[in-house]
């Protein structure tokens, strides 16, 4: 059985950049497993621009951001296997893979990056009623029909979910000559960034219906309408909302969810809020020398970040490799307290060797608030924001110093504090 110093599974952004930095870092035998045919992932049909600002610092679209990185990956050997599938992952780190030249294959890895990105939420998971007629796709699918096959996916759309995918297909399908009638969410927020909001449905009269959701498909073969209805705060549909809009497409932008089989056959802990691994600083999981990065270890809005973090994962992978040992001092978790969703990563482990990136997103839509950290009752960070919206993925950074004076503690707890509560507590301090 041969055995790699790093195996990488997934040769999408996260893949590609954990490689690179593997190799960078002493690593001379990495190998790339990746299912499709090509390197570069979902960014292969992701032909708008807005890609690239923070890595590059120049605005690319996802063709031209992914093949930046397959041209690196190349040009510094790194051997890659496409069209090949992990089937298996042992706690051992070893790899089964299949494909059409090698037939099954066994290859054992002394470190293991986990890139294998995200799968869309499908129309079952949402149980409208109605039959399975023709013109019902997940946004990504419309996507890859549009942009890579040249398919026409219809004349009339109707959207449900507005996540990033669905906001930027609404403008695609408009440009392609078709009628988008609105974006429904079942949310009272967007699920996407603001900049797509605006150039993708404020800048062609695509109306966004906030609280709202398809309650029925009509058409046999083919979609003929959907019925929407609002929602109330329980998310259940008001009687009397309903409307129908005649449509024969209906694209469902509902939520992604990471590519975590393999991961969870191998009994890694699991996040239930993000629905990846629970990782440390260095992007390790609970299983010694198997590190996650990417969409499979949280739902990312923009690719720079993607690639910051498999940077990172890439790093300490071939770090791992080549000293094969892990921290021996106990972890300090970090919780997600009042308005956090969750935080990646989820626990800091060993001596502070330097400032820790925290990535975190919030569960509503908060004005003028601040995003605090707490040990225990006392407050080492604090900054504050005009908005926080759960479709934006924010960061802070802690210092190296400020880990350094965590040495004993158990738990850090990361929250949001709005102004007037701050307000009430600075009153409070005064008069004692």
């Amino acid at each position: 059985m041969r055995e790699y110093e790093v195996v990488i599974i997934g040769g999408g952004p996260a893949g590609l950049a954990a490689a690179l930095a593997a190799r960078e870092n002493g690593a001379k035998d990495v190998l790339i497993l990746e299912r499709d045919v090509r390197l570069g992932g979902i960014l292969n049909q992701c032909i708008h621009n807005g890609f690239g600002l923070h890595t590059f610092q120049e605005e690319l679209t996802g063709p031209e951001y992914a093949d930046r990185f397959v041209r690196r990956v190349l040009r510094a050997g790194i051997e890659t296997k496409c069209g090949s599938m992990v089937i298996r992952i042992g706690r051992d780190r070893t790899v089964t893979y299949v494909n059409g030249r090698e037939g099954l294959c066994q290859i054992r890895a002394k470190a293991l990056v986990l890139a294998m990105g995200c799968r869309e939420r499908s129309r079952g998971a949402l149980n409208i009623p109605g039959y399975r007629p023709a013109g019902i796709y997940s946004a990504g699918t419309a996507q890859r029909l549009v942009n890579l096959e040249g398919v026409s996916v219809g004349k009339r759309a109707v959207i449900l979910g507005s996540g990033d995918i669905g906001l930027i297909m609404a403008r695609r399908l408009t440009l392609e000559g078709a009628r988008v009638l609105a974006v429904a969410e079942i949310m009272p927020y967007s699920g996407g960034l603001k900049r797509n909001i605006v150039q993708c449905l404020d800048d062609f009269s695509i109306p966004l219906l906030l609280s709202h959701t398809v309650v029925e498909i009509l058409g046999k073969k083919r979609v003929e309408g959907v019925v929407l209805a609002r929602v109330d705060e329980n998310r259940k549909p008001v009687p009397g909302t309903q409307r129908l809009l005649e449509c024969d497409t209906l694209l469902l932008s509902v939520g992604l969810l990471p590519e975590n089989e393999l991961t969870a056959g191998l009994g890694a802990p699991m996040d239930r809020v993000t629905g990846g691994p629970c990782v440390d600083q260095r992007m390790q999981t609970e299983l010694p020398g198997i590190f996650a990065c990417g969409n499979v270890l949280h739902v990312h809005d923009l690719v720079d970040y993607v690639s910051q973090e498999a940077a990172l994962a890439g790093k300490e992978a071939a770090l791992w490799a080549q000293r094969g040992c892990g921290d021996q001092n106990a972890p300090i978790a970090l919780r997600a307290g009042k308005g956090i969703r969750y935080t990646v990563p989820q626990r800091l482990c060993g001596e502070a060797e330097g400032s820790v990136t925290v990535r975190f997103r919030v569960d509503n839509v908060y004005e003028n608030s601040s995003v605090a950290v707490y040990c225990g009752a006392r407050c080492i960070q604090r900054r504050k924001k005009r908005i926080f919206a759960p479709g934006e993925m924010e960061q802070l950074i802690l210092t190296k110093e400020q880990r350094s004076a965590l040495s004993g503690q158990a738990e850090l707890e990361i929250r949001l504090e709005r102004a007037e509560e701050l307000e009430r507590a600075g009153e409070t301090e005064e008069r004692r």
